[in-house]
């Protein structure tokens, strides 16, 4: 891996659900910190709810800073491929340092020929449509001025085409955020129908589920024995109605638990 992260010349594709780089990849990337002429396009993904577990911060600044880079997100992703344009891996290892420093992992590497690798093109094919399909959160692109009257170009500096990082890790980070207060949210208690027995909100006011609060409006009749308790769910034997919603055994416990 770490040859054909330094091996690129002209495109590195590095696609990985988790992202942690150890210091050799490092040292293999910074090879080409002022390679304009290399394309690199990193895809990451896969944990939706915690985005700095697939990639850090730190991580993330250390691609940004490449001249020319493409980053982007697939929240399905679970495959991991390192191609160069010479060269690609198809492995099970992560980018991930815990990955290479504990791991028992596998991978296999396939190296184009003068008449083509059908395997290789098959991956890249694949991949390309998984490139594609993710979304592009971060891209930097080389800048050029003509020299020579033209007839050559000389490179400036590099410009940030899409940022969307900050964005991105705030809308993920928000959505988790939400999920979590409507997890922690109190739920509503629940009790039972006095005349059907399934489970609705707990209501001494109102301990009829919609559909049997229409039969039971019909007549309006208060004191009509029901079949439930509204608190346990047992069978009443008429002991329930609209106004006494509870068996009588139950009352004490249902007003320490719903305080009503």
């Amino acid at each position: 891996m770490e040859n054909i992260f330094r091996d690129a010349t002209s495109t590195l594709i590095l696609i990985s659900p988790f992202i942690k780089l150890h210091e050799r990849y490092k040292a293999s990337l910074l090879t080409h910190k002022e390679n304009d002429k290399l394309e690199i396009i990193v895809v990451f993904g896969k944990n939706e709810d915690n985005l700095n577990k697939s990639m850090s911060q730190e991580d993330l600044q250390f691609l940004m800073q490449f001249p020319n880079i493409a980053i982007r997100y697939e929240k399905r992703l679970h495959a991991k491929y390192f191609a160069n344009e010479i060269s690609a891996i198809l492995t099970s290892m992560n980018l991930y340092s815990f990955s290479q420093d504990n791991n028992i992992e596998v991978g296999v590497l396939i190296e184009g020929t003068l008449l083509g690798n059908a395997l290789d093109r098959e991956a890249f094919s694949y991949f390309e449509e998984v490139i594609k399909q993710s979304d592009l959160i971060f891209k930097k692109s080389p800048q050029y001025e003509n020299t020579l009257m033209g007839l050559k170009r000389k490179y400036t500096n590099s410009k940030t085409d899409i940022d969307k990082v900050s964005e991105f890790f705030s809308v993920k980070t928000e959505k988790k955020n939400e999920a979590f207060r409507n997890e922690t949210q109190p739920q509503k208690p629940l009790g039972y129908c006095i005349r059907t027995g399934v489970k609705i909100p707990f209501d001494v006011k109102m301990p009829l589920s919609q559909e049997a609060y229409k039969s039971w409006s019909k007549y309006g009749d208060k004191s009509y024995a029901e079949k439930f308790c509204h608190f346990s769910g047992e069978a009443a034997h008429g002991e329930t109605s609209f106004d006494k919603p509870i068996l009588q055994k139950n009352w004490k416990k249902a007003k320490e638990i719903f305080g009503f």
